[in-house]
């Protein structure tokens, strides 16, 4: 795997370097829209903000990331079998540190991957997502979660992240403060030669900075998309049952919740695209994911085995035209991978108040709400500032001590 993730490397520094570009051009004609000196001002300031905001996705990217998220760090107690996947597949993937597992309060399935290094990373994933999965379709997208982090995907896309957030502040605070101010038409009112030329100016950085977002904005979906079809690729080899995640991706997209705590700026790190465009189709350019159907049709393809070459020959049949999207020298690699048959445990339907009550009950240990099993078969659950030392049954009066960890 180490030449994809070295393509990956070069592949992200391309696309890194062309926002950045346009994050110094930024800089610069807004500086010399100000003043004739101003232009490396300008450029000094933008690269100051980036700098300060990579080092605070750097050394806090990843809990900022959480926290938005609403994510909560649960233990081996709150969802035994989520807790043995994501071991299996850290020894599967050769990881030597387990990652940090958390759940999103919300009904709404998804999934992403976060942190730096791979001895300080997470998974998170949503309760909704738990509910809905059996075991191989959770193994499918746990192991895509962990590929980002193997692929060092994570790292990059934090930081091209901070690279378009800094954009976007410096264009949002040039556009209003010429909004505001009464600086344009003081430039405008004046006929000498050199206003005119300083009014030209105001008028090319006023493109720049309405334009540089939706570029790097673009840049960075691109950057999103590829990464989804290799994690896809190397999740397969670490399950060996391509159906688990084909099957996982299906039940995501077939959702109509809308993820409420998923930002554009976030959007990218979810499994699948977490913001829903109602009555709208995304195009290619504008979406943060290659269409699922697509994924769903290459996974499937994957009859004969798992390694990256048999993804490429069912990514290339399902395109239509060859599009090398693993490096040949990783192609080159032809050991054998076979396909596993898949877990005799399926989850069948079950009904929607069903799956309700599930998801309220993963949300309920999530914080660490006391579960009390009475014989009579009645589940009692107290909250965790609950301070009483008993609690009595409504249904058959028994009571019961209650004991907190």
């Amino acid at each position: 795997m180490w030449e994809v993730i070295k393509a990956n490397q070069r592949k992200s520094w391309v696309l890194f370097s062309l926002m950045g570009t346009v994050l110094i051009l930024l800089g610069f004609v807004i500086g010399a829209s100000v003043s004739p000196e101003g232009g490396l001002i300008g450029l000094i300031i933008a690269l100051a903000i980036w700098i300060i905001m990579s080092f605070v996705s750097y050394f806090s990217g990843d809990s900022i990331m959480l926290r938005m998220s609403g994510a909560q760090l649960v233990n081996h107690n709150v969802h035994p079998q989520l807790f043995n996947i994501v071991e299996e597949m850290k020894i599967a993937s050769g990881m030597k540190h387990m990652p940090k597992v958390y759940i999103i309060p919300q009904e709404a399935p998804n999934a992403f991957a976060t942190g730096i290094h791979q001895d300080q990373c997470a998974v998170a994933v949503t309760a909704g997502l738990l509910s809905r999965l059996n075991r191989d379709e959770l193994q499918g997208v746990i192991a895509h979660e962990m590929s980002h982090i193997m692929n060092r995907d994570v790292l990059f896309m934090s930081f091209a992240g901070t690279l378009l957030g800094s954009i976007a502040i410096i264009s949002q605070v040039f556009l209003r403060g010429t909004y505001y101010s009464s600086f344009s038409s003081r430039r405008y009112r004046s006929s000498s030669r050199n206003n005119q030329g300083d009014g030209v100016m105001l008028i090319i950085a006023l493109a720049v900075a309405i334009l540089a977002p939706v570029l790097t904005q673009l840049l960075y979906f691109a950057i999103s998309r590829k990464r989804e079809y290799l994690a896809d690729a190397s999740a397969v080899r670490l399950t060996r049952y391509p159906q688990g995640l084909a099957s996982a991706l299906e039940k995501i997209s077939s959702s109509k919740l809308d993820l409420t705590t998923a930002t554009k700026i976030t959007a990218p790190l979810y499994i699948a695209n977490p913001l829903k465009q109602k009555g709208k189709k995304l195009s290619d350019l504008t979406s943060t994911h290659p269409p699922i159907s697509e994924r769903v049709k290459i996974l499937r393809g994957m009859q004969q085995g798992v390694n990256l070459n048999d993804y490429q020959v069912s990514f290339n049949k399902v395109k239509g035209q060859p599009e090398l999207l693993i490096p040949a020298t990783a192609l080159k690699d032809k050991d054998p991978l076979s396909l596993r048959q898949g877990s005799s445990k399926k989850k069948g339907p079950i009904s929607p108040t069903q799956q309700a009550r599930e998801i309220g009950d993963l949300i309920r240990r999530v914080n660490d709400f006391l579960f009390i099993s009475c014989a009579c078969g009645l589940t009692i659950k107290l909250p965790a500032n609950y301070n009483r030392s008993q609690v009595q049954c409504p249904r058959c009066q028994k009571k019961y001590h209650v004991q907190k960890e």
